[in-house]
């Protein structure tokens, strides 16, 4: 044994499996404590991110830019005090710009409120500012809307802004730099009536790019006058189809002569009537009909949509009456005359008509005279008058007789 422990490579292997060892019994813990080398075991560091920062200016007539809205803070110091100033957050970060000149400097980002026994370091360290002077001035507000937002046959007159003016706050140069106020109006679905919303003021320079100020007030009341584009217009009777057999159209009227349409300024100018179309291939009769107003392509509304159509119609047949007598009148005293044509003093009529009239008539119904007053001997044409039932057409197959006269003989 005691030669063992005299070899020196015996030692040396000793000493290594020790080291081993106690590597091995090393914990794997706490990260942290692992990248914190060189900081002493009863110090602890905190990574604190997105910390916001405050900025003393002379806000009343300073604008200032630049400074970062966060930062990340990194605290190192006793643990028990560090975990504290974690979890309360009760220190501030903030720019002193309380003595700052008016142009662009680098200045320093600092921390206070701290204990200390804490250092802190804050990322970034320092910012690139602008400082202004702060200018406000009135501007006038323009409504904007998309033509899109008003329905077909509508018109949108001129928006009013109310107020019609804001204040409008920031740096000098970016004031100057405003060439557009705007109040935007939006609509989920489009419109037929006039409007009034809350829009947004926004500010513009001449590339319509928005510019970061202060508006008061910040949103305006917007109301957008929107009408028809309508006009009056007559409506026409157009008629399709040919009347069945016997029926006679006598007249067509309208309860309706005018009619109100809706279309687009540049539709409303060229459309110059409406039409209501009757199908008269339908009618056996008197009859009213409730129809539809026809508009022309373009129109996207009219007023009345229906219409009232009387129509007067006679339900007309035709048939002949043969044989009807014609009598003569007027012989002077001691003349006689008889009937060369029609030979037996008979003639057709050829009546038209209502069909429940016409069926009923018969010759008894008709009283057809020839005058022969004041003719003298020989051969004569008269025409034959006659006597008809009312509400019916008739047509004779001869509208004149031929008689001679002649001297009765003693």
């Amino acid at each position: 044994m005691d030669r063992l422990l005299d070899n020196p490579w015996f030692m040396k292997g000793v000493a290594l499996v020790l080291a081993v060892l106690l590597f091995g019994s090393v914990p794997k813990g706490n990260l942290d404590k692992q990248r914190d080398v060189n900081v002493p075991s009863d110090e602890k560091v905190e990574v604190i991110e997105d910390v916001p920062v405050k900025s003393y200016y002379d806000t009343d007539n300073l604008v200032v830019s630049g400074v970062p809205e966060t930062v990340t803070v990194n605290l190192q110091g006793p643990k028990n005090i560090v975990q504290q100033a974690r979890a309360l957050r009760d220190f501030e970060v903030f720019v002193d710009l309380t003595d700052a000149e008016i142009g662009e400097q680098r200045v320093p980002i600092t921390i206070k409120d701290l204990s200390e026994r804490i250092t802190a370091t804050i990322e970034p360290g320092s910012a690139n500012v602008s400082i202004q002077e702060k200018v406000t001035k009135e501007f006038k507000v323009d409504a904007e809307f998309s033509r899109n937002l008003v329905e077909d046959g509508y018109i949108a007159e001129k928006p009013t802004v109310k107020p019609g003016t804001v204040q409008v706050t920031g740096a000098k140069d970016v004031i100057e730099q405003i060439s557009f106020v705007k109040a935007t109006v939006n609509s989920s679905g489009k419109v037929s009536d006039t409007i009034t919303r809350e829009a947004s003021v926004l500010v513009f320079d001449k590339n319509m790019n928005k510019l970061e100020v202060s508006i008061e007030p910040s949103t305006v009341e917007v109301t957008i006058p929107v009408k028809s584009s309508s006009k009056e217009v007559p409506l026409e009777i157009v008629r399709k189809g040919t009347p069945p057999s016997g029926v006679t159209i006598e007249s067509i009227s309208l309860g309706t002569k005018q009619v109100q349409i809706i279309a687009a300024p540049d539709v409303l100018s060229e459309v110059e009537s409406a039409r209501v179309e009757v199908d008269v291939s339908r009618i056996k009769g008197d009859t009213e009909l409730n129809l539809p107003v026809i508009i022309a392509n373009g129109v996207v509304g009219v007023s009345p949509e229906m219409v009232k159509v009387t129509v007067k119609a006679t339900n007309k047949t035709e048939r002949t009456i043969s044989n009807v007598p014609v009598s003569m009148t007027g012989i002077r005293a001691n003349y006689e005359a008889d009937f060369l044509n029609p030979a037996n003093g008979q003639t057709n009529i050829t009546v038209s008509g209502p069909s429940d009239i016409v069926s009923s008539l018969s010759a008894d119904d008709f009283k057809l005279t020839v005058d022969a007053s004041g003719l003298e001997e020989g051969e004569h044409e008269v025409a034959i008058k006659v006597t008809a039932p009312r509400n019916v057409n008739w047509k004779l197959a001869n509208e004149k007789a031929k008689i001679t006269v002649a001297k009765k003989e003693a």
